[in-house]
């Protein structure tokens, strides 16, 4: 079985075409390593690129659809249908040559995402979710995990970046995860993959601060709909709002809530 409703196929048709492009620019980094100007400037051309594909692809099919996306803000339309677009989550990897990053699209109706994208280009990983008809990657269906003690649970996260306001309380978290696992704590600095591995059941919780709607849009739906949690760190239904998410399997989200605290 697959998803083949006709808001997942424009989707995919969309990050398809996108991802040729950021193949091609990936196979230029290691040569662009050496060069003096250094690929930063490429990065951003590279974005820019796989951004107009991709807003160019959904426009035609939805042309009355609102969109939010990284790089050039907001296009108003229909606000009631908006795409929620990250033509690539984990720039830093990509910069590096690092092949870890994702290109990553949600729809949101009525301010709740209803379809999600993560498309893996290098590792040909396409993640995709539907509202009420469950989460899949590469057309199988994913769960999540069934681990329910944390010490034995693969934990991701992210950041902080050096300049974080709350650097410090991110470090405090990490520090108190880190004591209550046996297997290290993994950064692997792409967040809407750690979202989709969550919903794989790679990994059985992500937790992150200061993350844009954009990092996570797609994710939501992912988790949500292969039966895991997303909350704040508080359990509430604000990690828009305050910036702080929780992605889990159905049996730890608690006892993460509980670290937090």
């Amino acid at each position: 079985m697959k998803l083949n409703s006709a808001n997942i196929n424009v989707m995919v048709k969309a990050c398809r075409k996108a991802s040729k492009t950021l193949i091609r620019d990936f196979g230029e980094i290691e040569n662009l390593q050496v060069s003096l100007k250094g690929p930063g400037d490429f990065v951003t051309n590279s974005d820019k690129k796989v951004e107009k594909i991709l807003i160019d692809e959904l426009l035609k099919a939805r042309p009355s659809y609102s969109i939010l996306s990284e790089e050039i803000g907001e296009i108003n339309n229909d606000d009631s249908f908006k795409w929620i677009i990250d033509p690539i989550d984990g720039t830093s990897n990509f910069l590096h040559g690092i092949p870890h990053f994702a290109i990553s699209v949600g729809l949101e109706h009525n301010k709740e995402i209803i379809c999600g994208i993560i498309y893996d280009p290098i590792k040909d990983e396409m993640f995709t979710a539907e509202k009420g008809n469950g989460s899949y990657l590469n057309n199988q269906r994913m769960r999540v995990s069934s681990r329910s003690k944390l010490e034995d649970c693969m934990i991701f996260s992210g950041g902080p970046k050096r300049e974080a306001k709350n650097r410090e309380l991110a470090l405090k978290e990490y520090y108190k995860f880190s004591i209550k696992v046996l297997t290290p704590i993994r950064k692997l600095g792409s967040a809407s993959l750690d979202m989709a591995y969550v919903a794989a059941g790679r990994c059985d919780g992500f937790w992150q601060r200061n993350l844009n709607y954009w990092d996570i849009a797609a994710g939501i739906i992912l988790v949500k709909e292969a039966g895991g949690f997303v909350t704040d760190f508080n359990g509430e239904n604000e990690y828009i709002q305050n910036k702080t998410i929780l992605a889990t399997n159905a049996k730890i989200n608690k006892e993460m809530i509980e670290v937090l605290k």
